[in-house]
């Protein structure tokens, strides 16, 4: 390894009741491109955050190319040297490229030497970008090429990944991993976090491994396969996924010609959607972000009514009904958007599982909510689906991304649903966890219930998924076995490549 570039010495910092980073060291080497892997829960976030400035540590110091580093802000941080392009976007839709671009820069040039610095650099990375378009015209691709151009404008020296590749086609991947090289090979130093491992071992020269909060190893990840990684991270043996023998039964959900205006400005429009989903079967939906995902899961659950033929369920038109009238029929679902959208983040477990498990859990009586039960119920969900949080009284924002999913997931698992439509089920979660969902997903179908999956992990809807099909701007393509697909064909598809070609 070239000499560091980064240097981490016994960063510690506690939260109440947990150790997040207990006594970290580790070196991040000039021109690296440095994987951060742990299971959720293991103090990825938190140390990152460290580097960033947004977390100030308890202990421990850091050096940045030899000099003390310790920034109070990422300000500081980005002055040093350091960027960070988060899993979130963070980008105003309502505004152009150039103009979200000049909002994260400390003094941005004028527009047009923006507009022109923009379109050279995008371009010298293999990364092109129009300045002018709105950036609720873009797909999720797109999207992360300005938060990458917005980095790589303040010449950083350390790029922080977050999950970079989770919206991304495999075509989008390659063209960022051959970004990466370029800035690798130009002396930028890379910490990429991702829970694709092997997406790990193609791009990556070294890993440092955390788990419960302390570095518990470094390898040379080309060296490992990715299920021993994943192995190192959970310290322990973790199996696949395996479906079950059980035979395709009868039609439980027919969706017939569903169309839906765009709910807002940068919604997306659904065109005369059909489909059938068989008792016993994955239904897999792929289709890169901002195709119309959120707006079918909204329009299945009930979030967004329509004409009640137009969905039915064993049968009976249920497009006018409500969410809790669904969940009541056993049709339940889980949004991509965990806190806020699955999960009030201000409320706790117990108050979360009550506001989707009243109905099937019985959680009331004559008007009274039943709060012991629910309380039994969460920690149900706890145990079960090994949500690490200090107790059913936590707050759903304070428990980490991962682990909020494991809880998500598992509330609507556990009320045993006839059908049931997730959004993203393993978004953001380690391997292991990643594992337990799909089984518990596949076990469903074991007990006849129905799956649909829209995800935009394609080895996630290989390894489940009976049929599939893709969504791509609002339109859904026919389903077929997913046997019959190879990657390419459905990268393809997801490109938006015309099916029947």
């Amino acid at each position: 390894m070239n000499h560091p570039l980064l240097k981490l010495q016994g960063l510690t910092k506690a939260y109440p009741g947990v150790i997040a980073n207990d006594d970290i060291s580790l070196e991040i080497g000039t021109g690296e491109i440095h994987a951060l892997l742990g299971e959720n829960g293991a103090g990825k976030s938190t140390l990152v955050k460290i580097i960033y400035g947004l977390v100030h540590p308890d202990h421990g110091k850091m050096a940045l190319k030899g000099e003390i580093f310790s920034p109070s802000e990422p300000r500081s941080a980005r002055a040093s040297g350091v960027a960070m392009v988060f899993q979130h976007f963070s980008l105003f839709e309502a505004l152009s490229v150039g103009e979200n671009i000049a909002l994260g820069m400390e003094n941005p040039p004028k527009s047009g030497a923006l507009s022109q610095k923009i379109t050279t650099v995008s371009n010298a990375y293999g990364l092109p970008l129009d300045p002018q378009r709105l950036v609720g015209d873009l797909s999720a691709g797109e999207r992360q090429r300005v938060e990458i151009i917005r980095c790589l404008l303040q010449d950083p020296k350390l790029l922080i990944m977050d999950e970079p590749t989770s919206v991304l086609t495999p075509q989008e991947v390659f063209t960022l991993f051959t970004t990466l090289r370029k800035l690798k090979s130009e002396g930028t130093s890379i910490l990429y976090i991702s829970h694709k491992l092997e997406e790990i071992r193609e791009l990556c020269e070294t890993a440092s491994i955390l788990r419960g909060g302390k570095k518990v190893a470094t390898c040379d990840p080309r060296e490992k396969s990715a299920r021993e990684l994943a192995e190192m991270m959970v310290g322990g043996t973790i199996n696949s996924a395996k479906a079950s023998s059980t035979e395709i039964g009868e039609t439980i959900l027919k969706v017939s010609e569903l169309s839906l205006p765009p709910q807002s400005a940068f919604g997306t429009s659904l065109k005369s959607i059909s489909l059938n989903l068989h008792k016993g079967e994955v239904l897999g939906i792929g289709g890169v972000a901002g195709n119309g995902q959120d707006e079918l899961l909204a329009c299945l659950s009930g979030e967004v009514l329509s004409v009640h033929y137009t969905i039915l369920f064993n049968g009976i038109g249920i497009g006018h009904l409500n969410p809790n009238a669904r969940r009541a029929l056993g049709l339940l679902a889980a949004p991509e958007e965990r806190l806020g959208h699955a999960a009030a983040p201000d409320m706790n477990l117990i108050q979360n599982t009550m506001l989707t498990a009243m109905v099937r859990q019985n959680l009331s009586k004559n008007g009274f909510l039943n709060w012991a039960k629910a309380k039994a119920f969460a920690q149900q969900i706890i145990t079960k689906f090994d949500v690490r949080t200090p107790s059913t009284q936590s707050a759903a924002r304070s428990l980490s991304g991962g682990n909020l999913q494991k809880f998500v997931i598992g509330r609507e698992v556990l009320q045993d649903p006839d059908v049931f439509i997730v959004n993203q089920p393993t978004w953001g979660v380690d391997a292991a966890a990643a594992a337990s969902i799909r089984q518990a997903l596949l076990d469903l179908t074991a007990k006849g219930a129905a799956v649909v999956v829209i995800s935009q992990d394609l080895d996630e809807l290989m390894e489940i998924s009976t049929r599939f099909a893709v969504l791509n701007n609002g339109k859904l393509s026919e389903a077929q076995p997913m046997a019959d697909l190879s990657l390419d064909e459905i990268g393809l598809l997801l490109g938006g490549a015309d099916a029947a070609a």
